[in-house]
């Protein structure tokens, strides 16, 4: 895709999007009313949750340089040995926006063109933090219905390589194959088989070579008013199909749109049942922590069932 194209598909997605907030609801979020949280409800069946985030990483790889570190920073051994009350404690960090954990992006995220997502001055993002559009304007979480489409599973194989991508050929093909329609407000939750094929071939470098979207197929979101977009690759592929752009995906769709993003999810315990049941939607609930001023956030998104 060249430069010229991505940026008149940019800027028709930007001149369509909200401005930064309407009545409270942040970017896209707009499209989740009150009425369609109520209306995802209807979409529990039997009451079984499934997590669809990742066993956070702790262990260096070619995919994770830099690994969260948990560390017990209590009781000491001679306590244990004691009869006293102690308590277990322990402390965590963590790289939130690596290529192994899962985490969800705030819409401050992406600077373009020297701005944030609404024309939001990039000078807002500090030191100390971002001063606006943070992760903070999800603090009462997303919750609404939830659609996964898989695409491998359209496809006939069990993951896409690195470096394929997904089209809004694909997206709508394999709304026909499972059934599903994504509409207003939705909760979009693509697979391209990223963790399958991490835990059966072990991890690769996937800052250089990963599965993704196109970026034509977030006009797909912009049609059907998406309001949250989850994979379980980085939905960017890699390499870039655009010139001088290394994540277009993530800029059409935060940037330019205000779609917050969950990054490297795992769909590997919902699939067989989505499978099973034949229904590929449900209600879902990201609840990302409550960071002042941070740019993302580990989550663990629950699908209802």
């Amino acid at each position: 895709m060249t430069a010229r194209d991505f940026r008149a598909l940019y800027e028709r997605l930007r001149n369509q999007a909200a401005p930064p907030a309407v009545d409270g609801r942040c970017g896209a979020l707009r499209h989740l009313t009150p009425e369609r949280v109520a209306a995802a409800a209807a979409e529990v069946r039997t009451g079984d949750t499934v997590s669809l985030a990742a066993p956070i990483e702790t262990v260096r790889g070619p995919d994770d340089p830099e690994p969260a570190v948990h560390r017990m920073t209590g009781p000491s051994a001679s306590e244990l040995g004691s009869h006293a009350l102690h308590f277990a404690t322990d402390r965590f960090a963590m790289n939130v926006h690596g290529d192994a954990d899962s985490h969800l992006d705030a819409l401050c995220h992406v600077v373009f063109d020297g701005e944030l997502y609404g024309g939001v001055p990039a000078r807002t993002v500090t030191a100390d933090g971002a001063r606006r559009l943070s992760v903070d304007v999800l603090e009462n979480g997303i919750v609404g219905r939830g659609v996964l489409l898989d695409v491998p599973r359209l496809r006939g194989v069990p993951w896409l390589e690195p470096g394929d991508s997904v089209t809004s050929d694909d997206l709508t093909a394999a709304e026909a194959a499972q059934g599903v329609r994504v509409g207003p407000g939705d909760l979009l939750f693509v697979r391209v088989g990223h963790r399958l094929r991490r835990t059966e071939l072990g991890p690769w470098d996937s800052a250089e070579a990963r599965a993704g979207l196109h970026p034509t197929a977030v006009d797909f979101l912009a049609e059907r008013h998406v309001a949250a977009l989850g994979g379980d690759g980085n939905n960017d592929t890699a390499p870039s199909v655009v010139e001088d752009v290394a994540f277009p995906v993530h800029v059409l769709a935060i940037h330019a749109m205000g779609v917050h993003l969950m990054d490297y999810l795992r769909f590997e315990d919902l699939v067989p049942v989505c499978a099973r049941t034949g229904r590929w939607s449900f209600l879902c609930v990201v609840a990302p922590l409550r960071l002042t001023g941070a740019t993302g956030s580990p989550v663990n998104p629950i699908a209802v069932l």
